[in-house]
């Protein structure tokens, strides 16, 4: 399904993700991801905003835009698939590398936890 727009997703462009509120409002974030096995991967810390919002409600919505092309996107509706810690911290340092060049992610606290959350693309539209 999104093997079509895979050159875009491959770049190092930012996915605004849009997340739902408890009181049903939206919410958007702009986020690192990757993809893995046709699964969007986003990877936050846990009890930030998006955490929280994804956690209890799993539908969400991505939209990338092409870095070399503002009018070239791809925009995503989904489902969150699976939610896990277990090699997140490997994760952000991929994505660290993928978006700062650098082998580890600069911004980890001691305090925080990461999780990777895998997003199951429903809808896929955009111009290539």
């Amino acid at each position: 399904m999104i093997k079509k727009f895979e050159k875009i997703l491959s770049k190092k462009g930012f996915a605004h993700l849009a997340t739902i509120m408890a009181d049903g409002t939206p919410q958007s974030t702009p986020v690192w991801f990757d993809v893995k096995d046709e699964l969007i991967q986003v990877n936050t810390a846990i009890d930030r905003l998006k955490d929280r919002n994804m956690r209890t409600r799993s539908d969400v919505a991505l939209s990338i835009q092409d870095p070399d092309n503002p009018y070239s996107y791809v925009a995503i509706r989904g489902k969150v698939e699976e939610r896990t810690t277990e090699g997140a911290d490997d994760h952000i340092d991929t994505l660290a590398k993928k978006y700062l060049g650098m082998e580890t992610y600069p911004y980890r606290t001691s305090e925080e936890t990461r999780v990777i959350y895998r997003i199951k693309p429903i809808r896929v539209s955009g111009i290539e």
